[in-house]
């Protein structure tokens, strides 16, 4: 099976900024790119912090209301640091999380999950800084066509992994709904099928009407079948 990587999903050439650039010279960046985050990197091009709008707007909510309808804002000493900073160095999110170009989509989204963050630098072997994933670039796997989801499912998937000819099971796919419909050799391949299905990018769902030739599962004794058997006797 094939998974898109995060070398074919990120974002490359990448806006960067340096640990001096200015507070302004990063507002002007994000809106020049239509971008919501900008990696900080050192001069070996490692990444070394990410700076988002909502570090910039920090420093806003950090100002005094003119028409003084608002409290005062009371942010803790990190945000108030981070408020008060001028330059990349002060505005960033460190140590950054980053991933490998040869991630697959799956790993990338744990990690963001797992982390709780909205995109991961890409870094080479060497740890330079080569791209940018984010959140959107993740669920772009989600617009596969439903044609490309069945033909993995059928070339892929049930015939060239499991060995299932296409007579075998009829394969629909509606909006990346997948419906599975027909006979299997073995019991024990109907759960194979559906979870390698649900493995197949751009997958939302899968619903298996799956009839099988031979029962391979053996149903588990009762409690204290093998007792009573021994006493039987």
């Amino acid at each position: 099976m094939w998974h898109r990587m995060v070398s074919d999903l990120m974002t490359a050439p990448v806006v960067r900024v340096r640990r001096d650039t200015g507070f302004k010279e990063i507002a002007k960046l994000l809106a020049e790119y239509d971008i919501t985050a900008v990696p900080v990197v050192d001069d070996d091009e490692h990444p070394v912090g990410v700076v988002s709008e909502a570090d910039l707007l920090r420093k806003e909510a950090s100002h005094l209301d003119p028409a003084g309808l608002s409290p005062s804002p009371h942010l803790a000493p990190t945000s108030r640091t981070k408020a008060e900073a001028a330059t990349a160095e002060g505005l960033m999110n460190s140590p950054v999380v980053t991933a490998r170009p040869r991630w697959t989509a799956v790993e990338a989204a744990q990690v963001m999950e797992r982390n709780h963050v909205k995109r991961l630098p890409v870094v080479d072997e060497t740890g330079r800084l080569v791209g940018v994933i984010s959140r959107a670039d993740l669920l772009s796997v989600f617009l596969r066509g439903d044609s490309a989801i069945r033909e993995e499912i059928t070339g892929e998937v049930l015939l060239r992994t499991l060995g299932i000819t296409p007579d075998g099971i009829d394969v629909r796919v509606v909006d990346g709904r997948v419906a599975l419909k027909g006979t299997v050799e073995r019991k024990s391949l109907v759960p194979v099928v559906v979870r390698l299905c649900q493995g197949v990018d751009g997958v939302v769902d899968v619903s298996a009407d799956l009839r099988h030739r031979v029962d391979d599962i053996q149903a588990e004794p009762e409690p204290g079948a093998s007792r009573r058997a021994g006493l039987a006797t």
